[in-house]
């Protein structure tokens, strides 16, 4: 079954916590940053130039996603870590390579929790996506080679791991502005085949103050 928001509204009025954030420079990343900020919580980027007026209320760390003394730097003091890291023109490796990092620096600072962003191309154990969604899954896996592959080892690296990993499954990303209206599920296909970065910006804040799809990867869409 799918449902249409986080019971509860999570952080809404919750308890602030400490999140470190990859990919921030990007456009759904800008908008989660700005997100957490807005639910008081002490956020802290990653970012490989410093540019402290870009993320207003924001702590940074200057550095590069696949330098584990920038992520130990990162995640020090980190109640959950997140990244909307995108793909990177001419990089195919980029999300196979910083997950096992990322996993090993979390270790080490004894940070559990971890959200994220994969494509919803990417299969999953348990799946049961329609008809539809097994076909878009199949093209996307045979025309965007590396990137598909890479993202899906990402997954299987998480899903390695002992951590309380969450990657959400995201269609073609829109800039339309937030609905509040999203359809999630750990294994079955949305009704819709996008959701606005907006929307997903509210969905990954919203599963930090959660249990909700820990070492899953749910399924979103714009309801």
């Amino acid at each position: 079954m799918y449902r249409t928001q986080i019971d509860g509204n999570a952080d809404e009025g919750g308890a602030a916590v400490r999140v470190a954030v990859l990919g921030a420079s990007g456009a759904t990343g800008r908008l989660l940053v700005e997100e957490l900020v807005r639910r008081g919580h002490d956020v802290v980027v990653l970012i490989r130039t410093a540019g402290p007026a870009d993320f207003a209320g924001a702590a940074w760390v200057v550095g590069d996603a696949r330098d584990p003394a920038a992520l130990s730097e990162l995640v020090a003091g980190a109640d959950v870590v997140m990244s909307a890291l995108g793909p990177r023109r001419g990089d195919a490796r980029l999300h196979r390579e910083v997950a096992p990092l990322l996993v090993a620096a979390m270790r080490a600072a004894g940070v559990r929790r971890f959200i994220g962003v994969s494509g919803a191309g990417i299969d999953a154990p348990g799946d049961r996506k329609s008809r539809r969604d097994r076909v878009i899954s199949t093209v996307l896996q045979r025309v965007g080679g590396q990137s598909v592959e890479d993202k899906a080892v990402e997954l299987q690296v998480w899903a390695s791991s002992d951590l309380d990993w969450t990657l959400v499954r995201a269609p073609r990303l829109t800039n339309a502005p937030a609905s509040g209206r999203v359809q999630h599920s750990a294994a079955e296909s949305p009704r819709r085949t996008s959701i606005s970065r907006a929307d997903l910006a509210v969905f990954l804040a919203d599963l930090t103050g959660q249990a909700d799809y820990v070492q899953q990867a749910p399924l979103v869409a714009t309801r």
